[in-house]
């Protein structure tokens, strides 16, 4: 058994200075204890919280979840590990369904195989959107949400714990519930749905919405529009915490709004992040950054390139948030809305899944299933 000492654990509400013990990639206990056979880990007095999770991300490092290889799919685990986040979502996006099964086809062959951070299934982001709220998807590749059409997608549903889907265009009353059923995340965006559209939605199952106040219908006085039907009701609210893409006033409306128990963090990432400034692609568009933002030709914001670790640095300096709660948001959260209670937390019988970082949240070590690999 193994013992990382002289730390400041990061635990649901509160960090405390105490032993923890695990063996065999488990959490074994959280203690006063002093160890006695056990291998030392010293934290030399830093915080040690469960790791990351991110739930949405397209790519990071140089590496596009559409284009992955069974070479950089292993690139790509390894550039979210150096961010803290010790489980991921690949992202798809809305393409031809030939590309989404492809990508897919890899993920399947490497799932078990990266060295880096853990792959925790597929994200679907589209096809079956709004092209009103479109965003950065090609609107050539959207398709009717059937779940005939869903099945098309890939021959590996076992993968997919999250899909982002708009619910007004969703005339398959079957395709939800379905969905909810299987286990999938059901979340609502890219949407122009209104408040009771969006009602029903989460009424049918879905428990989510995506990058809250992003390509979704607004809160308006006379038309709360998805994100009233966000705040107001028990979901999770995914948001990217990167100072562009929401204001930090409106950033703090929503969690205090949502509570520390369902806000979400997210990175939204592209190849770009984690990369110098230029040009770079996402589902097949040219997308370029400069100074933090990544925008189509046109000026629309293309996903981010901001980092986990970054993006809980802001929600406890602009937030207003504990450090308990930002790593919460990046942590735990996520992991419930994709109905897995085995990550991202610290508690015995979780998966031993540990981030090492300073007050500044600069990343020191990462540990995944007890084996340090950063």
């Amino acid at each position: 058994m193994e013992c990382i000492i002289n730390s400041k654990l990061i635990l649901k509400d509160e960090i405390v200075n105490m032993n923890l013990y695990f063996e065999d990639g488990i959490i074994k206990e959280i203690s006063n204890r002093v160890p006695c056979d056990e291998t030392i880990i010293d934290a030399a007095n830093s915080y040690v919280s469960p790791g990351f999770v991110d739930i949405h991300t397209h790519g990071r490092g140089g590496i596009d979840t559409m284009d992955v290889t069974t070479d950089t799919i292993d690139q790509l685990s390894n550039a979210h590990l150096k961010t803290g986040v010790t489980t991921f979502l690949p992202t798809t996006m809305t393409m031809p369904v030939e590309r989404i099964s492809q990508a897919i086809d890899v993920i399947s062959q490497m799932k078990d195989k990266v060295t880096g951070a853990k792959i925790g299934g597929v994200h679907l982001e589209g096809p079956f959107i709004n092209k009103i709220y479109k965003g950065a998807q090609a609107e050539d590749c959207i398709i009717e949400p059937t779940l005939d059409n869903y099945k098309k997608l890939t021959a590996h549903h076992e993968l997919v714990k999250k899909i982002t889907l708009a619910p007004e265009v969703v005339k398959d009353k079957e395709l939800i519930p379905y969905l909810t059923s299987q286990g999938v995340s059901v979340s609502i965006g890219h949407t122009n749905a209104t408040y009771t559209e969006a009602l029903k939605a989460i009424e049918a199952g879905a428990n989510s919405t995506t990058h809250t106040y992003n390509a979704m219908t607004p809160l308006k006085h006379r038309d709360p529009g998805v994100v009233g039907a966000s705040m107001l009701h028990d979901v999770y609210a995914e948001l990217i915490l990167d100072g562009v893409h929401v204001s930090y006033p409106a950033a703090t409306i929503l969690y205090k709004m949502k509570g520390p128990e369902h806000l979400v963090l997210i990175t939204d990432s592209l190849e770009a992040a984690s990369m110098e400034d230029g040009v770079y692609h996402l589902g097949g568009q040219e997308v370029f950054v400069k100074d933090g933002q990544a925008r189509l030709k046109d000026g629309t914001l293309a996903g981010s390139v901001v980092a986990m670790n970054e993006a809980i640095k802001n929600a406890r300096d602009h937030l207003g948030m504990s450090l308990c709660e930002a790593i919460n948001c990046a942590s735990r959260n996520p992991a419930n809305c994709i109905h897995n209670e085995k990550i991202g937390r610290l508690e015995k019988g979780c998966q031993a899944d540990f981030v090492f970082f300073d007050d500044d949240l600069t990343i020191n070590q990462v540990y995944i299933n007890g084996e340090r690999r950063l």
